[in-house]
């Protein structure tokens, strides 16, 4: 039965059950119960069945009454999520996760913005279609808006990276994209941060893929590989669900390019992928420290010098979110085609994925985040259950946040925990 779009995005507790999955890779359902933040009474899980390679208890922390993309975790334990304006006018794209309620981040007023008064509003200064949360290593938050709802256009000086003050939970800075940044057809889609907080590596998923290099200090961003073959969808590549090809009533299928991206804890190494691809690259981040100094170099030569660094790592099929986790150094990867979330250990040769949990429970897993305590924050979007793809489909779709701990690994290579 199609459900009616709420007023404002709620969070359903989930319903009290108990049942045992049946295969090696599928982890225990859980005891009711969603855990809204650390510290709070964690809901009860059955224990996972014993194997190699599923070996994770999947908890669920929250559902939510709409479409959620993005969540990050403080120093200190704040939940963050948003919710970017896909198949409806949102009336929060920013909020934390508190007490059990969406509270709107950081305030009402930010939140404002609606696709139906894109005239009466404006776009630098309010939220328009978020795609990204993030915490930075100077504990302060900080969110990528592409601003560009639906996917589709832009909204005229929309695009920008802000950052919020948790002490005062005050945005103090805004970063704002123009054109050669941020041009129509682009969405930008999640972002890293350097350990010394001087810059900030970002994707970019829309019609012309690419990664953006920004300099936190002074402002100053550019377009690194546009175009690139690293960073557009692979023409060979078809992402299945439920069995089958995953295609609008049109036809078209998806199209996503760069968009995963992790960064190693040192600093030194940037990975990323297309959804619609299967290969998992990287680069030396001071090949793209060094693009900054040379952003007035032609684009094709400045492009071609940086190209030449990339790396292929391995495959790792079609994968939306991608982390590194501090507290072992190896990298998580949603597969939205198997319901499941994998692991590959960087320092090893081969670097061949394993499987930490499959559950179908995980429709379309896309963002990572990773709390204080190591504990794993994963999102399920339902992409495939949207609008876009089911005419059908509610406006306001349902959604979730889940969160498990890795099992623990001694992690070597330049993927090693940066000390804390």
């Amino acid at each position: 039965m199609t459900r009616a779009p709420s007023a404002s995005p709620t969070i359903r507790s989930a319903p009290s059950s108990r049942a045992r999955l049946g295969t090696a890779t599928c982890l225990a359902a859980l005891l009711a119960g969603p855990v809204l933040a650390p510290g709070a009474a964690r809901a009860q899980t059955a224990p996972s069945a014993p194997s190699a390679a599923a070996n994770a208890t999947l908890t669920k922390v929250a559902s939510f009454e709409h479409q959620v993309t993005g969540v990050t975790v403080s120093k200190d334990g704040r939940i963050f999520v948003n919710f970017p304006r896909w198949t409806e006018d949102t009336e929060v794209s920013v909020a934390e996760l508190k007490d059990g309620k969406l509270v709107p981040f950081p305030d009402a007023g930010w939140n404002s913005w609606r696709n139906a008064k894109k005239d009466e509003v404006s776009a630098k200064d309010h939220w328009v279609c978020v795609q990204s949360v993030v915490a930075s290593p100077n504990g302060n938050l900080w969110v990528l808006d592409p601003a560009a709802p639906a996917m589709a256009a832009l909204v005229p000086n929309g695009p920008k990276l802000v950052e919020i003050d948790l002490k005062t939970n005050q945005p103090t800075r805004t970063i704002a994209f123009d054109e050669s940044v941020a041009p129509q057809g682009s969405y930008l889609n999640d972002v890293r941060f350097s350990p010394d907080g001087k810059t900030a590596y970002l994707t970019d998923s829309g019609a012309r893929g690419a990664l953006v290099v920004v300099n936190l200090d002074s402002g100053q961003a550019h377009r690194v590989l546009d175009g690139d073959p690293s960073t557009q969808p692979d023409k060979s590549v078809t992402v299945n669900y439920d069995g089958k090809p995953l295609r609008r009533p049109d036809g078209r299928g998806v199209e996503f390019a760069a968009d995963g991206i992790a960064l190693s804890p040192d600093g030194k190494t940037l990975y990323w992928q297309a959804i619609k691809g299967k290969t998992l690259y990287s680069l030396p981040t001071e090949t793209l420290a060094g693009s900054i100094t040379t952003a007035l170099m032609p684009t094709a030569l400045a492009d071609k010098s940086v190209a030449g660094r990339i790396e292929t790592v391995g495959e790792n099929g079609p994968a939306d979110g991608l982390i590194i986790a501090r507290k072992d150094g190896r990298m998580y990867v949603t597969s939205p085609q198997d319901d499941a979330i994998k692991v590959r250990d960087l320092s090893a040769k081969g670097n061949v994925l394993a499987t930490v949990v499959q559950d179908k429970r995980l429709r379309w897993p896309d963002t990572f985040a990773e709390g204080p305590d190591g504990t794993l924050y994963v999102t399920t979007s339902h992409i495939q259950d949207s609008a876009f793809y089911k005419p059908d489909a509610p406006a306001a779709l349902p959604t979730e946040l889940w969160s498990f701990k890795p099992a623990p690994v001694e992690a070597t290579g330049s993927t090693a925990p940066a000390a804390r």
